[in-house]
């Protein structure tokens, strides 16, 4: 989220403020599900028409087990996945990999424009720019042909967005909910602060949803593997999304619809916002969503128990990396183990406070035997994890104490070996574009460098 560089200033003082006024220092929840490595009970599905019989569900998983190497891992994964609490393991998806911004947006502004009844779209940031006011047009068009559109944008993330942007799209008939309003005199609910919806989330009509890091800015306008587009101060991001058809994108959809009930929104116009869907792929997928108000964040439970039941691979891209104790523990035993633990972080950032804070890890997981490379050439964004293989994960959230404690996050899990091939193949040609750093040269870095890392590592929590 490329506003964090401009609104530094404003960052600090809201933490101060935080800090003083509203909470007492928060540490990552330690309340955490039992993850027992082989479920309690028959491992069961959703399909296209609700809850598959056991022996339904014996089948499908026998399906993806074929298709791993190791089919030991895949069961421990899934057990995994079936003990956490909280929205179904549903079968019958198709799931399509986008890789940066060109290719998403066009897959997104073809969903939009074959539109039939409803669009719901939940952003960080859209940003008056030419992207932004592409997407303005766009659903505004689709309003006025009799598609209801309905609009939540953070009003932290897109703070430089002037209001006269949203002005055309409210007086058309779009249905704009400002989520948690910086302004606490027009807040509809109880004012949070440090709460704000980092989702990035597009459902069309019920029935194709995508999800993953990219918000709605020019800034991704470019690919990032193009050599002759990747030099200068002002370099491609590299991001990754996701499109879905089939039976989860309902479970897409109740989150949209449970962040609209507790903003308060204007009630909905009556749409057909669950119809009934058909099988579209074989791929099984949970959608999992994170909210400050929640006792624990469920994604980073689910990636805690992942990595600690890893035992072969580790591969973690992320734009804003800042662990958490449990999760710098986490990994360095993973790797101290034998799994071979691969950090995918940026080269360079919008927010350099974050970026010598991510830093000042580096020794202690490289002396963990952690591999860490850096993107060289684009501003990475993306937010994706393959655990052995088998074990996927797509959206919206960072390693850092924020996505962890106060964002409302988004992601999307797919299981099994299929998809599994094509995260790493993903994976590996980011490696292409990167290099490694190696602790023996790691320690030979400035003074100045290290100060700087000691420093950002003080605001951690708030970053």
């Amino acid at each position: 989220m490329h506003v964090r560089s401009g609104v530094a200033k404003i960052t600090k003082f809201i933490a101060i403020l935080c800090l003083m006024l509203f909470v007492s220092c928060r540490s990552i929840p330690t309340m955490v599900p039992d993850m027992a490595m082989r479920p309690s009970h028959a491992v069961q599905l959703d399909g296209a028409h609700g809850p598959l019989t056991a022996q339904q569900s014996k089948v499908i998983l026998a399906r993806l087990k074929k298709n791993s190497t190791d089919t030991h891992i895949f069961d421990r994964h899934l057990a995994l996945e079936a003990e956490i609490v909280g929205s179904p393991l549903v079968m019958g998806n198709k799931v399509e990999l986008l890789v940066d911004g060109p290719k998403t947006y066009d897959s997104m502004y073809s969903a939009i424009e074959n539109a039939k009844d409803h669009i719901n779209m939940e952003t960080f940031l859209i940003e008056d720019d030419e992207i932004g006011r592409h997407f303005a047009e766009l659903l505004l068009s689709k309003q006025k042909s009799g598609v209801q559109v309905n609009l939540i944008y953070d009003s932290f993330g897109s703070i430089y967005t002037p209001k006269e942007f949203f002005k055309p799209l409210k007086e058309g008939g779009v249905n704009v909910l400002e989520f948690n309003p910086i302004n606490p005199l027009v807040v509809q609910k109880d004012w949070q602060v440090t709460s704000r919806d980092h989702r990035k989330l597009l459902i069309v009509d019920g029935q194709i949803a995508f999800v993953g890091g990219i918000n709605i800015s020019s800034v991704y306008s470019r690919g990032s593997f193009s050599r002759s587009e990747s030099t200068g101060d002002n370099p491609p991001w590299r991001d990754t999304h996701l499109r879905m058809v089939g039976p989860v994108v309902s479970e897409f959809q109740k989150l949209f619809m449970a962040t609209w009930s507790e903003q308060k929104g204007e009630p909905l116009a009556s749409r057909n916002y669950f119809p009934e869907l058909a099988r579209k792929g074989n791929e099984v997928v949970r959608a999992i969503g994170s909210s400050p108000e929640e006792p624990y964040s469920q994604i980073y439970v689910t990636l805690l128990s992942a990595i600690n039941s890893a035992e072969n691979q580790i591969f973690l891209t992320n734009a804003y990396f800042v662990p958490d104790p449990k999760l710098l523990t986490a990994l360095k035993e993973a790797a101290q183990r034998g799994v071979d633990v691969k950090l995918l972080l940026p080269e360079r950032t919008d927010s350099t406070m974050v970026f010598y804070a991510s830093r000042s890890y580096y020794d202690e997981l490289l002396s963990a035997n952690v591999k860490i490379y850096e993107r060289q050439d684009a501003l990475l964004h993306a937010k994706t994890a393959l655990v052995d293989g088998v074990w996927s994960t797509i959206g919206s959230t960072n390693l850092d104490w924020r996505s962890f404690l106060n964002n409302q996050e988004i992601n999307a899990i797919i299981l099994g070996a299929d998809f599994g091939v094509q995260m790493q193949a993903l994976f590996e040609q980011d490696l292409e574009s990167s290099k490694q750093v190696v602790l023996r040269e790691w320690r030979k870095r400035s003074i100045g460098a290290r100060i700087k890392e000691r420093a950002a590592r003080l605001w951690a929590h708030w970053l």
